[in-house]
This record gives C-alpha cells, sequence and structure tokens, in this order.
C-alpha cells in the first residue's frame, strides 16, 4: 500500500499547513509512516502500562525508558532510519505483549493496546493510524498538543536517565497521557486541562534534568569560549547529550584529537567538569540548519547526540555517525544502553585519518548565566533594575531554523533599546549571539543560559525576581517573551511556561500549523499567545518605542 504522509509538528511544516509528499526535514513518506505507527504502538503500551499501574503492579525502569528513547526517535530531525524505527515498533509491541499477559483485567482495551500485526501489516496499518486517524479537528488539535509536549518531555527525560536520574511519577504521567490521546470521551475541556498538565510535568521533566547534568558536572559559570580551530584532526559533537560528550572526551585523552561542539552542544563549554580537558577545543560553527556547509568545512567525523540532524550529502556521509535516538541511513550508528559506556574507538581512530577543521571564523562567545550563575549576579542584576540601568529583559529563547522569516529575530535583537537584556536558552541565540551588543554595568546583554532544555533556567530566574521586588505575578515583572520555536521540545517549554502562569508570550515566526483556529482562539483569550508583527511594531509594542 501506498504510504500517505501527513505531519505537521514543525515550525517549517509545508506551507504552514503540513508536509504530505515529502518532510521538509527531509523524511521520506516511508519514514514518517513508521513514526506514525511507532507513536501509535506506544500509545497502545502505555495503555497497558497505565492499566497495570492502576492494578498496583510495577513498571520497570527499562519499559519507561523505552517510551522515552521511542518517543524522541519520533521528533523532528532525529531519525531518519526506517530500519531502525521498524526495530524500535516491534520492540514495543513484544513490550506489550508481555505486559498485557500480567493484566488481570484485559476489558474495554482500545484497539492499540491489542494489535500486534507482523511487519507485512505496518505500512497498512500507519495509514489508518496517523495524525488525521482523529476526525474532529479541535480534538486533533489537542491530542497532538499533549503528543509534541510529551515528546519534548521524553527527550529531556531520556537525558536525565543516561546521567542515571529517573523520575517515576513522570514517566507514569508520560504513559497515562499517551493514553488518554486514545480516549474518545475525553472532550476539549478535559484536553485542554491535560495539556496544563504536561505543562506541570514539563517543569518536573527540566528540573529533572537540571539536576542530573548539574549533578554530575557543577553548576554552569561564565565561560568565554573560542571559535576559532587548532592545528590537530578533530570531531565535532552536536546535539544534547552531556554523557556521550563525557565519553567522548574521556575516550578520546591523549589521542592528538581535539573535541569541538557544534550548535546545542556549545553550553557544554559552561560546566566545570568539561573544562579539565585540554583537548575540548572550542565551539564550530552555528546552530543545526548550517550543518551542510560546516560539516563539509569541518575535515574530520561528527558525532550527531540527538536531532537536528539534516540529510548528509554524500561528500560527508561517512564522516557523520549518530548515536541514542538519531539515526540516518548509510551513517555509522553507536550503540550503548542505559548505564554502559559506549566505544567510541572507531569514530576517534577515522578522525585520525583526517585534515585539520578548515576555520570558519576567530574570536570568543561568552555564556554560562544559568540561574545559579544569574543567582551569584543578583544583586547588581537588582540594582541595575532599581536604577534604570536595565530597563526590562526580553526572553528570545528556542530555536533557530532556515526560514528567511528569522531573520527577524537578528534584527530584533540589534534593535532593541540599549538598557534591555536578553535571556536566552536554545539554539536560537544563535541569530544574535556574536553581534557586539555590549553590556550595562558589566551585565552582558545577551545573558546565555545553555541549552533549549535550560529554558528551566530561565523561568526560576524569572520566579527569583518576582520574589526578590516582592510582586504577587511573574507578569508584573520587567520582562516579555518573543519566543523563537521548530520543534518538539520548545512545546514543552512553552507548556511548562503557561503552567507557571506567564501570558502574553509571542511565539513566531509563524505559529504551530497544529493548532486549528478555535483552539489557538482559546489560547489567545486565555493566555494572551500571539505571533510576531514587524521587527518595529514589536518594538513598540513591548517597549513603546
Amino acid at each position: 500500500m501506498e504510504n500517505k504522509m501527513f505531519c505537521f509538528q514543525c515550525q517549517e511544516t509545508a506551507g504552514g499547513k503540513g508536509c504530505t509528499i515529502c518532510g521538509v526535514c527531509g523524511k521520506k513518506p516511508e519514514v514518517a509512516a513508521m513514526q506514525d505507527l511507532l507513536v501509535y504502538t506506544l500509545k497502545g503500551l502505555s495503555v497497558v502500562t497505565t492499566r497495570l499501574r492502576g492494578e498496583g503492579k510495577p513498571v520497570s525502569a527499562d519499559v519507561n525508558h523505552l517510551v522515552t528513547v521511542n518517543l524522541f526517535i519520533t521528533i523532528t530531525n532525529a531519525n531518519f532510519d526506517r530500519a531502525a524505527i521498524i526495530r524500535a515498533i516491534h520492540k514495543t509491541l513484544k513490550t506489550k505483549c508481555e505486559l498485557l499477559a500480567q493484566l488481570a483485567d484485559k476489558s474495554n482495551l482500545p484497539e492499540a493496546a491489542l494489535w500486534d500485526g507482523d511487519e507485512a501489516e505496518f505500512d497498512a496499518k500507519a495509514v489508518t493510524v496517523g495524525v488525521l486517524a482523529t476526525a474532529n479537528e479541535d480534538v486533533r488539535s489537542l491530542r497532538e498538543l499533549i503528543i509534541y509536549g510529551l515528546k519534548g518531555l521524553a527527550a529531556y527525560s531520556k537525558h536525565a536517565n543516561a546521567l542515571m536520574q529517573d523520575n517515576a511519577e513522570i514517566d507514569a504521567f508520560i504513559q497515562s497521557a499517551l493514553a488518554k490521546t486514545l480516549d474518545d470521551t475525553l472532550d476539549a475541556n478535559a484536553l485542554t486541562a491535560l495539556v496544563l498538565e504536561t505543562g506541570k510535568y514539563g517543569v518536573d521533566g527540566m528540573a529533572l534534568l537540571d539536576k542530573a547534568n548539574t549533578a554530575a558536572y557543577g553548576n554552569p559559570e561564565i565561560t568565554e569560549v573560542e571559535l576559532g580551530v587548532r592545528n590537530n584532526p578533530g570531531i565535532l559533537i552536536s546535539g544534547h547529550d552531556l554523557r556521550d560528550l563525557e565519553m567522548l572526551l574521556e575516550q578520546s585523552a591523549g589521542q592528538g584529537v581535539d573535541i569541538y561542539t557544534h550548535s546545542e552542544m556549545l553550553p557544554a563549554h559552561y560546566y566545570p567538569a568539561f573544562k579539565k580537558y585540554p583537548h575540548f577545543a572550542g565551539n564550530y560553527g552555528n546552530a543545526w540548519w548550517k550543518q551542510k556547509e560546516e560539516f563539509e568545512a569541518f575535515n574530520g567525523p561528527i558525532l550527531m547526540t540527538t536531532n537536528c540532524v539534516v540529510p548528509p550529502a554524500e561528500s560527508y556521509r561517512a564522516r557523520l555517525w549518530t548515536t541514542g535516538a538519531a539515526g540516518f541511513p548509510g551513517c555509522n550508528h553507536i550503540s550503548g544502553e542505559y548505564g554502559e559506556t559506549k566505544d567510541f574507538s572507531a569514530i576517534i581512530e577515522q578522525a585520525k585519518t583526517c585534515q585539520p577543521p578548515k576555520q570558519l571564523e576567530t574570536g570568543k562567545i561568552v555564556g554560562g548565566f544559568a540561574h545559579e550563575q544569574v543567582f551569584a549576579l543578583a544583586d547588581k542584576v537588582v540594582e541595575a533594575v532599581k536604577s534604570g540601568a536595565i530597563r526590562k529583559f526580553v526572553v528570545m529563547a528556542g530555536c533557530d531554523g532556515r526560514m528567511k522569516s528569522r531573520e527577524y529575530y537578528a534584527e530584533f535583537a540589534k534593535k532593541l533599546p540599549k538598557d534591555v537584556v536578553i535571556l536566552t536558552a536554545g539554539c536560537a541565540k544563535y541569530k544574535y549571539n556574536k553581534l557586539p551588543l555590549g553590556d550595562i554595568g558589566g551585565i552582558p546583554r545577551v545573558l546565555d543560559a545553555g541549552q533549549c532544555n535550560d529554558s528551566y533556567s530561565l523561568a526560576l530566574i524569572a520566579l527569583k525576581l518576582k520574589e526578590v521586588f516582592e510582586l504577587k505575578d511573574i507578569n508584573d515583572l520587567p520582562l516579555c517573551f518573543n519566543i523563537a520555536w521548530y520543534e518538539q521540545k520548545a512545546v514543552i517549554v512553552l507548556l511548562a511556561l503557561l503552567y507557571l502562569g506567564v501570558k502574553n508570550i509571542h511565539l513566531g515566526p509563524t505559529l504551530p500549523a497544529f493548532l486549528s483556529p478555535n483552539i489557538a482562539k482559546v489560547l489567545v483569550e486565555n493566555f494572551g499567545i500571539a505571533g510576531i508583527g514587524t521587527v518595529d511594531e514589536d518594538l513598540r509594542l513591548f517597549f513603546g518605542e
């Protein structure tokens, strides 16, 4: 049967409506079909695990990890390898069958919990269980909003799990919420409540990862990161998984190979634990979408630890390696389960045969303004606000992307009043973190907290300022939100902010295609969610000028 594709989970979806022929990300219809089927089988598994918990029976951490990593596989730009996704479907179905046998009450189970087709049926089944299987547009919109939030939450949980940190309540929620997206008795009101509950667990999930990262590697600190290159061969590591970076640094020490970060791995330089490695050279390149040109120029191998894979050119495909939830057909994949030490020897040996990276730029950039570092500067920041030196903070966290409309964020940053400070996290910062925006009394005008998950730091900073200024409402702070989004980790950050009570968030460069007109209206009326206008219009809106 012919695969019929429909995907609208990312900001760049075709025509702002949905990809139906091939994903703008490069995802083929046959891969999209298997991702749809994997999500469906995870819903079925989650019905079973949720009912098992209701019967007072344990669900193992291995099952929880299976759900999180398989959800992660379906995030935009993570895994393009149909064969790998099919293996994940088989494993999910096998696990579900084993757990189903443990259920005392098998009555009224949905079809997803019972289906156990063989591989010959996968394509035909996938056609019937994709996004459009939910006929009601508003119910579909809310279900997908929940599922995309859960995908982002699963990604953050997976990184914490890799550092042996688990939260059983988060895992149980992910699974119960997945199960509820199959429940046709839930109306729009019930699903809207589940959206906000997803945001609550989004806060918990980011707190779990923050705890995992800082316990393992220390609290981020203000750091200057080199942008130039050295004369040794190098390995470029991209993505978000700090445990993968740690293992790579340990195994490459003394090998004559330097390690460079790319895109969302840049904030690794801010952690004290990684500064002991003299071959941890600096950051190379920019946000994920420029990787074709930058990976070509790097000359050495590239390790993709998470999503944000762009289908590689043939010229460097043999140098592109994946691990964890990431995958691309024809590229080497490094395996390893939770708690295991992965073997990076092959990528290190390949690096030794390569030329050093071609220099793209020189200079340094400053980051490391996570919550503990900003709290240490709190007196200075508060005084700057009270004196009027800092008029306002603008949160410009989120994602970067290819669309020309995203130049808005660079122009917005350039035109900001000189007494406004940017708080950022995620790869959106590459639109402005190399601009000469200066400082205010020694406080840089771009305070980079780190990766997209470090938006948690920005929330903590906002709550701390609310406490310091003795305000009743977080929305009374001299703080506005102008956030760029691209994929599902940005969705869970948005839901977390809504749960925390933040209102009047501006989201761009376009509003999500998966929001139906009615659901978008609810978000506008209840939370003040809005899109972006022109730079000048929005400057007047935010700052009155």
